[in-house]
């Protein structure tokens, strides 16, 4: 007796659910291989930062140079400079650091090359007050940082009311009528010398990397699902035969009894 096949809407159904599972498979498999290229380009970003924020101080990149300044090549590179600070221009700039809420000061400093660049003194505790910069010719070192536009997600930068949520050098130096400037700030390094405020060399260099994890989830959603559509494609599971019970005593009883013969 040959198997009837199975309905129509039944198979379009079947057919529909395969497709589906086999686009899952593919997004999963993609999402999986992008997250294990981001994980090495992080591993190299990582590096890269090592490098420079161990290797010696170089110049400060200046006019010639700033156009061709970005973060694959420059930022966290450790630079050095020097130049006088323009008095009364300082801003501050909100922050949140390991010391609890307060302030970056960032000042301008006229290089001894004639440009202008902006330089982070480093963090103010709220309720504190910041030393101002020092006079004559200072030697700036610390960490070359990029531009910082327009604020933070949900707290843009207000000038005309003094409020800065980023370091954003083109807007502060609009604000304090500085001209051109470097595309880049200095995160200046800790002066043990230095007032108490602001404390340089806090910059945080770390980079999450959760790649790997992410990789990995990707990879076992493919494979359950690879598991969901071999199930659907080798049909239902055999039933279990289960195995016939002993008859209750006195359906025993009765059998016997009607095997016994008739001795009348």
């Amino acid at each position: 007796m040959t198997p009837h096949p199975a309905p129509a809407p039944r198979r379009a159904r079947k057919f529909a659910f395969l497709a589906l599972l086999a686009a899952l498979f593919a997004m999963f498999c993609a999402l999986g291989t992008w997250q294990v290229q981001r994980l090495q380009w992080k591993r190299d970003l990582i590096a890269r930062v090592d490098a420079r924020v161990s290797a010696e101080p170089v110049a400060a990149p200046g006019r010639a140079a700033w156009g061709g300044i970005d973060r694959a090549s420059a930022e966290y590179r450790r630079v050095v400079a020097r130049g006088r600070f323009l008095p009364g221009r300082d801003t501050r700039v909100d922050a949140l650091t390991a010391l609890g809420p307060g302030d970056w000061i960032l000042s301008p400093l006229r290089t001894v090359d004639g440009d202008t660049l902006l330089v982070n003194r480093g963090f103010v505790p709220a309720g504190e007050t910041a030393a101002p910069a020092p006079g004559g010719e200072v030697r700036v070192q610390g960490l070359l940082r990029l531009d910082e536009p327009d604020g933070r997600i949900l707290r843009a930068n207000v000038p005309a009311q003094e409020r800065w949520y980023s370091r954003d050098v083109h807007a502060i130096a609009a604000a304090r009528d500085l001209g051109a400037v470097a595309p880049y700030f200095i995160d200046a390094a800790f002066d043990p010398a230095a007032a108490p405020w602001p404390r340089g060399g806090m910059t945080v260099v770390r980079f999450r990397d959760h790649h790997l994890q992410y990789a990995l989830t990707w990879f076992a959603l493919a494979l359950m699902v690879a598991f969901a559509a071999w199930r659907v494609l080798s049909g239902p599971l055999p039933r279990r035969r289960v195995p016939p019970t002993d008859p209750p005593d006195a359906a025993r009883r009765h059998a016997a009894l009607a095997d016994r013969p008739d001795r009348r």
